[in-house]
């Protein structure tokens, strides 16, 4: 599993034009999953965006972590496309979706997440906060 996460102050995304889920301060979390990820790892991914210590403390420090924050998760095949060979990406490495959405699923829910819609064309808005952005991989 593949996590780009962002440290944002608020995050919306829409579907044909329509409102699906907003957040407020927390993180943005791209996830892609890939053929061997399990349910094993979506739970260690959960618990680690859960812990990460990315938001900032009394000193301004980054060494908090989520605890009351929001989290908005889109599923993102994307995170495993590969351009190493050529201009068009290949993403032969990406779960096929009978795979991957009840992994996407199963993230969202251990995190209490607000998500995008699995499969569709989103419109992802966000103000980044910091900025602070990171790629987690299990």
């Amino acid at each position: 599993m593949r996590a780009l996460v962002q440290r944002v102050s608020s995050a919306s995304v829409r579907v044909g034009g329509e409102p699906v889920a907003a957040i407020g301060p927390g993180l943005l979390v791209l996830l892609g999953v890939t053929h061997d990820d399990d349910e094993a790892r979506a739970d260690r991914l959960a618990d680690k965006l859960r812990a990460l210590r990315v938001f900032p403390d009394g000193d301004g420090r980054m060494n908090e972590p989520l605890g009351d924050r929001e989290v908005l998760c889109i599923s993102q095949f994307t995170l495993y496309g590969d351009a190493r060979k050529g201009n068009r990406p290949s993403y032969v490495d990406a779960a096929p979706p009978e795979h991957a959405e009840p992994l996407y699923e199963r993230v969202c829910d251990r995190l209490g997440a607000a998500r995008g819609r699995f499969g569709a064309h989103m419109e992802v808005a966000l103000v980044n906060d910091g900025p602070v952005t990171l790629l987690l991989e299990t």
